[in-house]
């Protein structure tokens, strides 16, 4: 004869037997559902993460690059724009010859197609590049520790920020060099600028 206790514990036991496999089951497909939900969503956030800009929309963002930075030029001056275009179309010539470079070492890369040139760093260096370098004059010159603080701050801004919400919209990404030698591979250039600038100056005096 079985004890009352452990009659008691094996009748309860059989009771509880089929609640307990079908709790199992659920808890099976439960997880496997949860499972398949975590992987397929994680499938979906990289490839929305894969998709590239649409190349419709890099031209719009390139043209209008150009066009805002090129709106700004009336506001230079006549005068303005004379005496600091030598300095910068030297110094953005010198920018072009250096992203060329970059854009051979795979310093970073644009991703849509073409990969060329005209397509990526061309509109940067006629739009804001070059008109950011005149604004930068009319503002500074005179100034050398005005002019390096601007530049400096204009080139973080670049660097960091902007860089950043490109890579997250897949319109470039830095590739092998980091924010910082990106940042000097712009600052470097500023000293070689201001010194165009004061030649010029010194030859414009030497002739009047």
């Amino acid at each position: 004869m079985f004890p009352r206790s452990s009659l008691r514990y094996y009748c309860l036991s059989n009771q509880l037997n089929p609640f307990y496999k079908q709790l199992g089951y659920f808890n099976r497909h439960i997880g496997q559902f949860i499972g398949d939900f975590i992987i397929k969503g994680q499938f979906i956030f990289m490839k929305k993460d894969v998709t590239d800009m649409p190349l419709k929309m890099q031209r719009i963002l390139n043209i209008a690059m150009v066009l805002l930075a090129w709106s700004t030029l009336p506001l230079l001056g006549v005068q303005n724009f004379k005496r600091f275009f030598p300095a910068s179309f030297l110094i953005g010539v010198f920018e072009v010859c250096n992203a060329i470079i970059g854009k051979r070492r795979k310093w970073w890369v644009f991703y849509n197609k073409p990969n060329s040139y005209l397509f990526g760093e061309f509109p940067f260096n006629i739009g804001p590049i070059f008109i950011i370098s005149l604004w930068i004059l009319k503002w500074t010159y005179g100034n050398f520790v005005r002019f390096i603080f601007l530049n400096a701050l204009v080139h973080v801004f670049f660097v960091f920020p902007f860089t950043f919400f490109a890579k997250k919209i897949r319109y470039y990404s830095l590739v092998r060099i980091n924010k910082f030698q990106f940042f000097l591979y712009f600052f470097y250039k500023a000293v070689l600028f201001y010194w165009l600038q004061c030649l010029f100056e010194r030859t414009k005096v030497q002739e009047d």
